[in-house]
């Protein structure tokens, strides 16, 4: 349930409403405008129902949502939500392009790539530090050892850091050393870890499952910000389709209807979902024209000789060939790379 409150409803009236509802046992989070304030309820609809809300001083609708997420929706908060990193933001006209390898392999090969990336325009350094792999008997990743030279290959540079939380367990020590939490998508129906992130105050990049629906990726997102945590950015990263020229499907219209469905800023990932450096710039191109708020890209200094998705990597030239043609089409689409408005 939303309630839609008069432009310019006194701090007393939306604060009467708001301890209504903790009293009937419901919880309420509020969005609040310039002009107007949104409170979304979740609760005992019958107890909700029968608060008659509608006739409270400073209330001027009260919307029954049936949608099974609230929280993200443009319903809820018509705004765009811009999630900010240090310098760096995403959404609301703010672009961002986050780039690094798959696997944290080594000192050298991270401040190669940090240095690379960041010269090129790239607002975020990317590294995976745990690696969730098909096979038992593939590169696992660095862990802890990966995480530290990770967050030290950004600070040399002045980037802000994104790296993948494996397992509910890690959620903390991962926290210590990066800006941005990334769900994979092998874990973005992790009910529990989706929970403890709701608990965390750092941006969460959450990418759609490999067969997951729209709704079911914007419902996985509702469980980050029930938990109070509102800078959720998602990643469209691909789809499994019966195609098998390309690693996944990038699914374009998706990145479209998710901006119509909800505030929260929305990126695309050309190399996972292509599996093919030679599709990284089409799509990249074709993610911006989309509507995306942002992209993900895997860059190696060595891509012959990565531990982990080579193929579909970016050398650092062809990195910076790439942000050179997708800077001036940033533009065009009305956005700023890095910067929020």
């Amino acid at each position: 349930m939303l309630v839609i409150m008069k432009d310019h409803a006194s701090a007393a009236d939306v604060q009467h409403v708001v301890d209504l509802l903790h009293e009937a046992g419901a919880e309420s989070h509020l969005s609040q405008g310039e002009v107007k304030s949104i409170i979304g309820v979740i609760g005992d609809r019958e107890v909700i129902y029968s608060l008659e809300l509608e006739g409270l001083p400073g209330v001027e609708q009260v919307i029954r949502v049936l949608k099974p997420f609230k929280l993200v929706s443009r319903d809820f908060q018509p705004d765009d939500t811009v999630v900010r990193v240090g310098s760096s933001a995403i959404g609301g006209g703010a672009f961002g392009v986050i780039a690094g390898p798959c696997s944290i392999e080594s000192e050298a090969q991270m401040l190669e790539t940090a240095r690379a990336v960041k010269a090129a325009g790239a607002t975020m350094l990317r590294g995976g530090a745990f690696k969730p792999r098909t096979s038992p008997y593939a590169f696992q990743g660095m862990g802890v050892d990966g995480l530290k030279l990770l967050r030290a290959a950004g600070d040399s540079v002045g980037l802000p850091v994104v790296t993948e939380v494996l397992d509910v367990r890690d959620a903390a020590v991962v926290a210590e050393y990066a800006d941005v939490l990334q769900v994979g998508a092998r874990n973005m129906q992790n009910f529990m870890m989706l929970d403890e992130l709701g608990t965390m105050r750092k941006p969460i990049l959450l990418k759609r499952g490999l067969s997951a629906t729209i709704e079911e990726l914007l419902s996985a997102a509702e469980y980050v910000l029930k938990g109070g945590n509102r800078d959720v950015i998602l990643c469209e990263r691909g789809i499994r389709t019966f195609e098998t020229y390309t690693r996944n499907t990038l699914d374009l219209a998706a990145v479209a209807a998710l901006k119509s469905l909800t505030h929260l800023p929305v990126i695309a990932d050309p190399s996972h979902a292509t599996g093919r450096r030679d599709l990284i710039a089409p799509m990249a191109r074709a993610a911006i024209a989309a509507g995306a708020d942002g992209l993900m890209i895997e860059v190696h200094p060595d891509p012959e000789h990565a531990r982990c998705d080579g193929p579909q990597s970016l050398t650092p030239g062809d990195f910076e060939a790439l942000m050179g043609d997708l800077k001036p089409r940033i533009s065009v689409e009305g956005r700023t790379l890095g910067a929020g408005s």
